[in-house]
């Protein structure tokens, strides 16, 4: 793999075609979006039973397909796993596609790209209408921090193919991803943990990124990088012996062409203004939307309909929503005493629920993908 210079990435084309998934929310709704009432289902188990990554586990992204194109389903709903069978963090290599009606299989098992030590599926996870996946990794050999390195953003294809590869540069410990995807152009929001982390050794450094990728996806054709820009830094981050890094993690297009990021670190919701056109890097980790209170460990973001920030607590299992001035207007509880548990969030088709990956230690839901309704 060719390593590319920062502030130009170049992708490296191994095959493919093309076609990609919906961008900004809709206008307000009337009351929170988790106010409504609720149910939690249990959709199904998210470790693979059988095949080169049988036993994966620790479920951290989610992504729902919006188009479907090969092996690909409209609705059904994409998972990332970040841990192996032998629950070493930043080893997992799976991605297992969930039907609605809890039949599951698995898509893709991602292979070491060249040039990086191991494979690591994160939060970053996004599926295009074009058919193409693009999930982040983080590898970690061992599952120790201090090896972690600084990965790469894969892109497979509708059949679960990786044809494509981001590395090098600006990317480094890509950890939660959305995407704006206008059919013929796509735009991706990484946000990135290891920038000087690994050498900090457990100190916490301002240097968390968020990186902007621009992608032409012509018909018959694999996207290609138009242009790549850090727009967002400071964000702080660190290695963490339970969580192996903490920094900027969810990340989510609201109106007004607003970024919002789930600050882990900062125990915060952090906004990145005129995120799409933005040429100046926006400094101090963003704007503070909203701080403290109920949120505890931020990790995974989704915009709501209404145009609110839906965010997973990693600190007790909750979700919390945050209106764009700032006030946190409802809270909700998806696993009891859920330190841990959660990570990546997707508003559900038609905008009637969110999928959520539970990573409880034991029981039924232990390693699933669930449904709030």
């Amino acid at each position: 793999m060719k390593m590319l210079a920062a502030r130009e990435l170049k992708m490296l084309v191994l095959a493919g075609a093309a076609t990609a998934v919906a961008a900004a929310p809709s206008a307000a709704a009337a009351m929170p979006f988790l106010s409504q009432s609720r149910k939690i289902r249990t959709v199904a188990s998210t470790v693979p039973a059988s095949g080169p990554a049988a036993g994966d586990q620790n479920p951290y992204g989610v992504a729902v397909v919006g188009r479907s194109v090969g092996d690909l389903v409209r609705g059904d709903v994409l998972v990332s796993n970040f841990n192996n069978a032998r629950n070493q963090q930043g080893t997992g290599s799976s991605i297992v596609e969930v039907a609605p009606s809890g039949k599951a299989h698995v898509f893709a098992v991602v292979p070491q790209p060249t040039l990086t030590p191991a494979v690591g599926l994160t939060t970053a996870l996004v599926a295009l209408r074009s058919g193409f996946v693009v999930v982040g990794s983080l590898p970690a050999p061992g599952g120790m921090s201090s090896a972690a390195g600084a990965g790469a953003l894969s892109i497979l294809n509708s059949t679960g193919h990786v044809v494509e590869t981001i590395s090098g540069g600006d990317i480094n410990g890509p950890w939660d991803m959305t995407a704006v995807d206008n059919g013929s152009r796509v735009v991706l929001f990484v946000t990135n943990v290891l920038n000087g982390t690994v050498a900090a050794n457990g100190a916490v450094v301002n240097k968390g990124t968020v990186v902007r990728i621009k992608l032409s996806i012509a018909n018959g054709q694999a996207p290609k990088v138009l242009s790549n820009r850090v727009i967002a830094t400071g964000f702080g981050e660190r290695t963490d012996p339970n969580a192996l890094v903490v920094g900027p993690t969810g990340v989510g297009l609201g109106e007004r062409g607003v970024l919002y990021v789930a600050d882990s670190n900062g125990n915060r919701i952090a906004a990145i203004p005129n995120a799409l056109q933005r040429t100046r890097v926006q400094g101090g980790g963003g704007e503070t939307v909203s701080a403290g209170a109920s949120l505890n460990d931020p990790l995974g973001l989704a915009i709501a309909p209404n145009g609110d920030v839906i965010s997973a607590n990693g600190g007790d299992g909750n979700l919390v929503e945050t209106a764009p001035a700032g006030h946190q207007v409802a809270t909700k509880t998806l696993v009891p005493n859920g330190a841990g548990d959660l990570f990546g969030v997707a508003i559900a088709r038609g905008g009637k629920g969110l999928y959520f990956v539970n990573d409880a230690g034991s029981g039924p839901a232990a390693n699933s993908l669930e449904l709030l309704h």
